[in-house]
């Protein structure tokens, strides 16, 4: 591997990210940034890396969502809390069907840029560069609003550190209490078509009445009021990334510290480009998305920069393919690991191949689809004798109408009823739930499938 440092990601072909226009205000604003204290800490990030590490050998299992991107407008506590909430209820969901810990990662506190599939958009034949999130400018379709501001930068900062902070006191405030996360059940489960998830939750509901009775309270075990929470965004807008980066003091090794985990999009996984240069000197854990024209080459090579020691938690695999698509194209990229012998936790991003428009122009995601994606996932891993490590969906907690389908069914004609999302349709919080339900029968399906197979060998 060649020398690293923060920097050397500048000397590399860049891609999805913007041309500032006032050199000297750039210049100003990471100057400024890099005197900040950082988001996230060293020993934070490893810790995740150790969870994450579990989660490749099916110890645990990775539940990592949000917002598709946050805004600056939307910002609040209500909606910090609620997502949280939502996340903690789906996690107790997959604990009871996996029957192993679940590792949270919100798209939180970061998750301000955005790859788009062409620079320029078009409205009433009038051309524009694009939106890229409130980080680099803004959504009106103004030509002064999609100037790249860098002063952007700071607002995105200060946003992720007040979120930050809330999730911190969320996590050991008391509302992450085990017997008062199991609350959601009165609302999802009032559909007459949600008896198997009606059946779940009261299982779930004895077991913490068994607890409750048996003296394993809140007051007596700490570790029942609290969870490890991180955040996790797209390492899109280098600049920023670089200026929150440090050297830790107590490892000597460099830690990003915007959040405790990064990923690369489908869109800047170039293998000699500027995002992989950047990412592969960082302690963090990173994230790899997977598209369908990921070829086995350039994931060979992926796996040599991003994970050189070939450590178990470094490296996640977000597979994004499409529902339809996982059979043709996942098999490859599992084989490819195996042959190379490669630690990776392997994820399902069951979104982003999903995205369509709807018959009245809205983007929308069919739940159907998610769902199906999900089921693929876990299919091809079965086949291949991989395991499934982890989900990653773009949600809120909020009762948006964005995706189509679900239990509460959205139809075409609800998507304009509370349609919020600046960019992608979003699960709102009774389907990311049911989702959970759906994902922990297929984690249940393959427990006791591998409990059946070790009692016969």
């Amino acid at each position: 591997m060649t020398e690293w440092d923060k920097s050397t990601w500048r000397n590399k072909p860049r891609v999805q990210m913007p041309d500032y226009t006032d050199p000297a205000a750039l210049a100003a604003v990471e100057a400024q940034l890099a005197k900040y204290p950082p988001l996230v800490f060293a020993g934070e990030a490893m810790r995740l890396r150790e969870e994450l590490g579990r989660a490749s050998r099916g110890e645990a299992f990775l539940l990592q969502g949000g917002d598709c991107a946050e805004s600056f407008a939307d910002f609040s506590a209500d909606g910090i809390r609620d997502t949280f909430k939502v996340m903690l209820q789906m996690a107790m969901v997959l604990t009871f069907g996996a029957k192993v810990p679940v590792i949270k990662v919100g798209r939180m506190a970061g998750q301000f840029a955005k790859p788009r599939s062409a620079p320029t958009e078009t409205l009433e034949g009038v051309e524009l560069p694009s939106y890229r999130g409130d980080i680099i400018n803004e959504l009106d379709f103004t030509s002064d609003a999609r100037i790249p501001d860098p002063r952007k930068m700071l607002q995105a900062y200060t946003q992720s550190a007040a979120t930050l902070n809330l999730l911190r006191a969320f996590s050991t405030g008391g509302l992450a209490d085990v017997h008062q996360v199991h609350k959601w059940t009165l609302d999802f489960t009032a559909s007459g078509e949600a008896e198997k998830y009606r059946a779940m939750a009261e299982r779930i509901q004895d077991s913490l009445d068994f607890m409750q009775s048996a003296g394993v309270t809140a007051d007596r075990m700490h570790t029942l009021q609290t969870v490890d929470f991180y955040t996790s965004h797209e390492s899109l807008l280098l600049e920023y990334e670089e200026a929150l980066t440090r050297l830790d003091a107590t490892t000597g090794k460099t830690v990003a510290g915007s959040g405790h985990m990064l990923w690369i999009g489908d869109r800047t996984r170039q293998p000699d480009g500027a995002h992989v240069e950047f990412l592969r000197g960082v302690i963090n854990p990173i994230g790899l998305k997977c598209g369908p024209t990921t070829t086995a080459e350039d994931l060979k090579v992926l796996l040599e920069k991003l994970n050189p020691e070939n450590e178990a938690g470094r490296l996640t695999l977000i597979a994004r393919f499409g529902a339809g698509n996982v059979a043709e194209h996942l098999p490859r990229l599992i084989k490819t690991v195996q042959e190379e012998g490669a630690n990776v936790v392997w994820s399902c991003d069951p979104m982003h191949g999903n995205t369509i428009k709807s018959a009245s122009g809205y983007k929308t995601r069919p739940f159907d689809s998610v769902l199906k994606e999900v089921q693929e996932f876990f299919a091809v891993h079965k086949a291949e004798g991989s395991v499934p490590g982890g989900v990653h969906f773009e949600m809120t907690g909020s009762d948006v109408t964005e995706c189509t389908g679900g239990v509460r069914a959205v139809t075409d004609e609800d998507l304009s009823d509370r349609y919020h999302t600046a960019c992608d349709p979003r699960l709102n919080a009774s389907q990311s739930l049911e989702l959970a339900f759906l994902v922990a029968e297929e984690l249940s399906s393959r427990r006791n499938g591998d409990a059946l197979a070790a009692k016969a060998s």
